[in-house]
């Protein structure tokens, strides 16, 4: 899709976001698509039905990718963020995504339901997302007269040093192959990988006939799909060469006369897919530059079209109501989950929806080693709630978290130290 001018064309590409963000707030609202509650629905109650409709996202995302890749209709090697690039930061998408699952269970959601409850009416996710978008802010940009991030000062000293550069793209296709032969290898490898998770998915009959769960997830993969498509083929004609958005920003002063309309930065035109902890404080920056437009990005457009989608479905379905904590310690585990999710995600490049499906759609090995740790993290902070809750005072923080991972076979059966629930 080519352009005669700038403007033309960040507003296809901004108005797409905004379309496909509307869909995946109205229908994560609808189908109840929740990777919190799937992960939970597993843990407590043995029930892999929302937790297979995650990965029927993760199967249509991995599918869309590999194929449209090998068509040269997407981009994915220039994403922003840029998941597959070589420094393989596999300390920090570990430590990350368990925070970041620690997070969303205390804060009752992750990064997508803390916008699809307040699309809802929930108040507390209010909360939760303007401490997330205040610390995914600082993660990035330098506080006021400073050139120091959170991120510099809290992180990177102690955690870059772990990175290893390979040398080549992380994602599975460059690892195994090479890089001359990573775009054949990715469409084998996700054709292989979509085609195991659809028969291990479908399998269950419980889940073939539960069509929220279905819906959801074909719906939200193909989203996700959409949004890499579009993102990769808007692009713009000028002066007889194509050029894509973010190439024609970083040519603006030799293709334009002067900078008005000018985008504040280059990186978020890339082709890129949905992710929401980043794109949360790209938000509260545009609100604090008093939404100039020269910092509305795709993060923003995505961020607003899944809070008025779910809204959207909320009042047709007579679902919208208010929310409010229901008591001192609810709120508390909402600040702390909130803090969590804000380190986490950015630490990670992503959450259960920008690394759980984007990025795995992309085979990075990155996105694969977030997801886990984000299922990992969730699933012991349940197991050690559920523990504590049911044993009170005789069960110890410890005692609890070693018998989680006695419960999630992470520990052999002879450490258990409590009863099983």
């Amino acid at each position: 899709m080519l352009f005669e001018s700038f403007p033309a064309a960040q507003s296809v590409f901004l108005w797409s976001t905004f379309a496909l963000a509307f869909i995946l707030g109205a229908v994560a609202n609808k189908t109840n698509f929740c990777t919190m509650g799937a992960v939970s629905d597993w843990v407590n109650m043995g029930d892999l039905g929302r937790m297979r409709a995650w990965f029927l996202a993760i199967s249509v995302a991995i599918l869309g990718v590999v194929i449209l890749e090998s068509a040269g209709l997407v981009n994915a090697g220039a994403s922003f963020p840029p998941y597959r690039m070589n420094q393989f930061a596999w300390f920090e998408h570990l430590f990350g995504g368990l925070m970041f699952g620690i997070g969303m269970t205390l804060a009752s959601g992750c990064g997508n339901k803390t916008l699809i409850r307040i699309g809802g009416g929930n108040i507390k996710s209010i909360m939760v997302f303007a401490i997330i978008g205040l610390i995914a802010y600082f993660m990035v940009n330098p506080f006021p007269g400073s050139d120091k991030t959170l991120y510099t000062v809290l992180f990177y000293g102690w955690t870059n040093p772990l990175a290893v550069n390979l040398g080549k793209p992380q994602d599975l296709g460059a690892v195994i192959a090479g890089s001359e032969n990573a775009v054949t290898a990715r469409l084998v490898i996700g054709l292989i990988l979509a085609a195991v998770l659809l028969f291990l998915i479908f399998k269950s009959a419980d889940f073939r006939r539960n069509f929220d769960n279905v819906l959801g997830g074909l719906v939200i993969g193909i989203v996700v799909v959409a949004a890499w498509y579009f993102t990769s083929s808007v692009g713009i004609e000028a002066d007889g060469q194509h050029y894509s958005l973010q190439g024609f920003v970083q040519e603006w002063d030799f293709l334009t006369d002067g900078a008005e309309g000018k985008p504040a930065d280059s990186r978020p035109l890339a082709a890129q897919s949905f992710t929401f902890i980043n794109p949360m404080g790209q938000t509260l920056g545009f609100a604090a530059t008093g939404f100039q437009s020269a910092m509305l990005t795709f993060g923003v457009m995505a961020v607003v079209g899944v809070i008025l989608g779910s809204l959207f479905w909320a009042l047709v379905s007579r679902g919208f109501r208010f929310e409010f904590f229901a008591s001192g310690r609810d709120f508390v585990n909402h600040f702390v989950g909130a803090i969590l999710m804000g380190f986490g995600g950015v630490l990670s490049m992503g959450c259960t929806i920008g690394q759980g499906i984007t990025g795995v759609s992309t085979l990075a090995m990155g996105g694969f080693l977030t997801l886990f740790a984000i299922i990992l993290g969730a699933a012991l902070t349940m197991k050690v709630q559920l523990y504590k809750m049911v044993y009170e005072d005789e069960a110890t923080f410890f005692k609890a978290l070693v018998t989680g991972l006695v419960d999630l076979k992470l520990l052999p059966s002879s450490l258990r130290k409590l009863d099983a629930v």
